[in-house]
């Protein structure tokens, strides 16, 4: 156990040593491991977007065991998707890498206005799976973000009395945003802070821009000076509004983008914003799996600092 994972497990001192165990299991596995970094390969695109958005850019990609492979192969923190594509795999891989079960998902036949997501899996299905975490998504700005807030405390209660962890995909979206605020710089902190309100132990947000949604936030971020002009500087403001950085933050791939420098810069700006790492799911799996490997391998070097 490195220093640095001790202080960051010093920041859940509410949590059970289960809980600890297995927040310490993400942090010391792979290429990562003891830094204090995560990068983590989700795989929720099938159900989300549909297979062939998903996976025909690289076929071999249908195949849930893919996946897991392409995982341990890179060495990354942990793999999570849902149920089913976790069930497909789980027995071949049983100890290779920590797992985090998805516990709800939506699809893209409907396309709604305020969206929601659907409780497609359960803390005795992650238990049961050996699972270190469980997952969920919530959207700050729908008109359904309550009854989701309120899901996700029961499934967080439940998890911690289990001993796993709690990871939340916090991602601004509703009729109550415009297409910019979701990703703008006052919605995006606020997202963390919501997702650090209701017990997440590590909180997944998309890297903000320098849009301010808000009025009323827009008064306070001008009338204080906060610095958010680079990217490097609002993941670091992201980062402060999750408990001042005493909750563990990374950021989303987002949608495929094969154009390798923007990415490494991203990278770059979440380290030097304090960030904690990344979670990468179609830029690396939508691509051949030794460029995969290559990508996300880069990834971890440049969290961990070794190289500029």
């Amino acid at each position: 156990m490195t220093p640095r994972v001790k202080e960051i497990l010093s920041w859940y001192g509410a949590d059970s040593p289960g809980t600890l165990t297995n927040l310490a299991r993400l942090l010391n596995h792979g290429r990562l491991a003891g830094t204090g970094k995560l990068v983590i390969l989700p795989v929720d695109q099938g159900f989300e977007h549909g297979p062939a958005r998903s996976f025909a850019a690289n076929p071999p990609a249908y195949d849930p065991r893919y996946h897991f492979a392409l995982a341990i192969e890179a060495g990354c923190n942990a793999y999570a998707a849902p149920l089913g594509f976790i069930e497909a795999g789980v027995r071949e891989h049983a100890g290779d890498l920590p797992l985090i079960l998805k516990l709800n998902d939506a699809d893209s036949l409907i396309d709604e206005t305020d969206p929601d997501q659907a409780i497609t899996g359960s803390v005795q299905d992650a238990l049961r799976l050996g699972c270190v975490a469980v997952g969920f998504t919530i959207y700050p700005g729908s008109a359904r973000q309550y009854e989701m807030f309120g899901q996700v405390r029961a499934i967080a209660e439940e998890a911690k009395r289990s001993g796993l962890a709690v990871v939340i995909w916090s991602y601004p979206r509703g009729a109550g945003l415009s297409k910019a605020g979701e990703t703008a710089i006052d919605v995006i902190a606020y997202a963390a802070q919501i997702a650090a309100q209701l017990g997440a132990h590590i909180i997944k947000v998309k890297l903000p821009t320098d849009h301010i949604e808000q009025e009323a936030a827009r008064k306070v971020y001008e009338a204080q000076a906060i610095p958010i002009a680079t990217q490097a500087e609002r993941v670091r403001h992201v980062v402060q509004s999750a408990f001042d950085g005493r909750r563990i933050v990374i950021f989303s791939g987002g949608a495929a983008n094969f154009d390798d420098a923007a990415l490494y810069d991203e990278f770059r700006a979440i380290r030097e914003g304090g960030g904690f790492g990344s979670i990468l799911g179609r830029n690396s799996f939508q691509r051949p799996r030794a460029e995969a490997v290559k990508l996300l391998q880069t990834a971890m070097d440049i969290h961990a600092g070794k190289v500029a």
